[in-house]
């Protein structure tokens, strides 16, 4: 198979709203960055694919709770001129929602070491997404956004929020958690979420943040999670200024994201966050963590996957 797209439109690599890669896979992607490709497997059946990592390549978007472990492969992405914004995730919910994730004091000062090393424009903070529950009512939401956006003044300048999206898979890893963490959970409807995202607002200006929202219609700008213009600022930030082309292209309506091809996995972060979207198992993700290979071309390859699955019967 050869490298896709090397020689067409210069494109924008997401990594990974699929899984964490930089808390968990910053060996991988290191190794992946060198040989200047991955190969991704195509999450609905289709062909799989090689994605450029190097040439072609005007940017990159990181997605993660914990970016420490990923020290290293930013430095490389910045010696390489190639611009990137960490999309950090920071929200500092009760451990019967957030099994494992870094403790939020230490994400916060993440954050603001990857705004003083690579500008204010690197990195996004995301409180997404927002969770209703007998832990985390709209009054723990007030409460805790507002420590978290007074914290992050004058560090970023932009949260993204969104609320949950209840799939089949979030519905049963919420209710197994639930059950086990003594909970309700619930999906209010959007009239609530519309307020609750008005008064979020407030608190973000009062710390000087601008508040969007991702794909979501709840009376907030609309959010661009792949952003171009942002990516650009960052460039410029750097003394590298560029122009880059990618067109607006949503997942889904009232997505404002810039065109991308993201290299992550589904079912492959160990977090044990209990309401992810991208996690169906989560004793399949923690079994393909500890399968996992940082020199392979792929993060999990399919040839691994009756094997696990077998495993797991």
């Amino acid at each position: 198979m050869e490298l896709a797209d090397r020689n067409t439109a210069i494109m924008i690599i997401s990594a990974s709203y699929r899984t964490d890669i930089p808390a968990f896979y910053a060996k991988w992607f290191e190794n992946r960055f060198r040989a200047g490709f991955a190969r991704v497997v195509n999450p609905y059946g289709g062909a799989d694919s090689v994605v450029p990592l190097r040439d072609t390549v005007d940017g990159f978007v990181f997605w993660t709770r914990n970016a420490t472990p990923f020290a290293d492969a930013l430095a490389m992405v910045r010696d390489a001129g190639i611009p990137f914004v960490v999309s950090h995730t920071v929200l500092g919910y009760p451990r019967a929602l957030d099994r494992s994730v870094v403790e939020t004091k230490r994400a916060v000062a993440e954050i603001g070491r990857l705004s003083a090393v690579y500008g204010p424009a690197s990195v996004v903070w995301r409180y997404d997404p927002v969770v209703f529950s007998s832990l985390t009512p709209a009054s723990f939401h007030l409460d805790n956004f507002g420590r978290l956006a007074q914290s992050l003044a004058g560090i970023v300048d932009e949260c993204v929020v969104s609320f949950a999206t209840i799939y089949k898979k979030t519905a049963r890893n919420m209710d197994a958690a639930a059950r086990a963490e003594d909970f309700v959970w619930s999906d209010p409807d959007w009239p609530e979420k519309r307020r609750l995202a008005l008064h979020l607002k407030t608190l973000a200006a009062e710390a000087g943040i601008k508040l969007t929202a991702c794909s979501q219609d709840v009376g907030l700008p609309l959010a661009a999670c792949v952003d171009a213009r942002r990516l650009e600022d960052v460039a410029r930030h750097w003394g590298q200024p560029r122009s880059i082309t990618a067109k607006v292209k949503g997942n889904r309506p009232d997505c404002r994201c810039h065109e991308s091809r993201d290299i992550g996995t589904y079912d492959t972060c160990p977090h044990g966050c209990a309401y992810c979207y991208a996690v169906g198992s989560r004793t399949l993700a923690k079994r393909r963590h500890a399968m996992h290979d940082p020199a392979d071309e792929y993060l999990f390859p399919p040839a691994r996957r009756p094997e696990i699955e077998t495993l797991l019967v």
